[in-house]
C-alpha cells in the first residue's frame, strides 16, 4: 500500500497550510511528517486509508 519515503496529499490541509506528507514510520500506526512545518502525527492505517487523496511519489534522501 504506502511505503517510506512515500509523499502523501491528504484530503485536509494542516493548520500550518501544507497538504504534503513524508511517510517516516510503518507498522500497526502510520508516522507522518509534514513537509511545510515539520510536525508529527500518528494515524492508524484505516484512518489513513480514509484521509489520503493521492500519493505524489517518493521523496530521495
Amino acid at each position: 500500500m504506502y511505503e517510506l519515503n512515500d509523499i502523501l496529499v491528504l484530503k485536509k490541509t494542516h493548520p500550518c497550510g501544507g497538504s504534503d506528507w513524508k511517510v517516516v514510520r510503518l507498522g500497526a500506526d502510520v508516522k507522518l511528517r509534514c513537509l511545510t512545518c515539520g510536525r508529527f502525527v500518528n494515524l492508524t492505517r484505516d484512518e489513513l486509508k480514509r484521509r489520503v487523496k493521492r500519493v505524489k511519489g517518493v521523496e530521495n534522501e
